[in-house]
């Protein structure tokens, strides 16, 4: 059976977050996380659907107050109550893949970035997913080891791209090498190659190098990356050298990539402790890309011109994720997209 991972920019259905409560990170600074969330889900509902998961009835009842006051369309948002521990959907969401007899999705094992925080009840998420009416005709299958959402990239022609640090961390599958990991990621997800960073970890990351913290396909042929120009930054060095990494990149037909450098933004907390900005960490819809900003204006500024350089034909649409930062994530983190092909759509 052939099996191909889809691309973000493949049609999707809608987009699938997890609603912020008081028992997930996000207690610190709830009422900020909850405004950002509302602005997320304004943003994907001018384009396509939404998946909420509220923890409880409660939960769903505030969430939907929230969105009703700022003119969400009540019929763009499907409300699921379900348990979870935190709401990083990238990396606890299902990953969707195509294959001759239809869509086949993937629930891996999530053990919160190397068992840094709780997640069983997040690692349960996807199996009460799949028996929804929405979703119960795929197959689906349960792989038993550790991937997150957030740590691969793939052109949807067959090409993977992700980073060492993260997948070779033994906090992960340490019982795997490099090679054991490229056959599982060829035969779960059907790429052909994978293509392998080794720098580029940014400060305030909890993922040990995502790669959609770093690097990202916005098409076939085109990656947008993070990139600093200042040497007396900290992530100078690392950034430098995974920009030669990229440059040595080539596509299936001996192409270098067309590369779209953003710089790192500066962004620090009330203690004066780097946080983890990436503009990179965007999420692509039908027909736009929404874009983390993160109150620099001239940061911001540069970052929305850079991405609608490499996407001139979507809509490019900020959203202040400066509440994300803080909990060390951004927009991609909270996000996973569902394609349009595995939704049953009389459901």
């Amino acid at each position: 059976m052939t099996r191909r991972l889809w691309p973000e920019w493949q049609e999707q259905w809608g987009v699938l977050l997890a609603w912020p409560h008081a028992e997930t990170d996000w207690v610190s600074n709830l009422d900020a996380a909850r405004l950002c969330y509302r602005d997320i889900i304004v943003a994907i509902t001018r384009y396509e659907r939404v998946l909420l998961l509220c923890r409880d009835e409660s939960t769903q009842i505030e969430a939907q107050a929230i969105l009703s006051r700022s003119g969400v369309d009540s019929d763009l948002v499907i409300f699921l109550v379900v348990p979870y521990d935190d709401t990083w959907a990238r990396d606890f969401g299902f990953i969707s893949t195509s294959s001759e007899t239809g869509p086949v999705l993937l629930d891996f094992q999530f053990d919160a970035w190397g068992g840094k925080f709780t997640a069983s009840a997040d690692n349960d998420i996807n199996q009460q997913l799949f028996r929804q009416p929405l979703l119960n005709h795929n197959q689906t299958e349960t792989q038993a080891w550790v991937l997150e959402g957030g740590s691969i990239e793939t052109d949807g022609l067959g090409t993977l791209l992700t980073t060492r640090k993260c997948l070779l961390n033994p906090n992960r599958n340490p019982d795997f090498d490099e090679a054991e990991i490229e056959r599982r990621l060829q035969s779960s997800l059907g790429v052909d190659r994978v293509l392998w960073l080794d720098h580029g970890e940014l400060e305030g990351d909890d993922t040990d190098a995502h790669i959609d913290t770093l690097a990202r396909f916005v098409d076939e042929q085109t990656i947008v990356h993070m990139a600093c120009s200042n040497p007396e930054d900290a992530h100078y060095r690392e950034l430098q050298a995974m920009a030669l990494e990229l440059q040595a990149l080539r596509q299936l037909n001996g192409a270098p990539y067309n590369l779209v450098p953003i710089e790192l933004p500066e962004v620090f907390d009330s203690e004066e402790r780097r946080l983890g900005g990436s503009y990179v960490n965007f999420l692509l819809v039908n027909g736009a890309l929404i874009a983390p900003t993160y109150g620099d204006d001239a940061a911001d500024s540069a970052a929305l011109a850079q991405l609608a350089k490499a996407c001139p034909n979507r809509d490019i649409v900020p959203v202040n994720c400066r509440a994300l930062i803080e909990q060390n994530g951004s927009l991609h983190c909270v996000t996973m997209q569902i394609p349009k092909k595995v939704v049953n759509c009389e459901s």
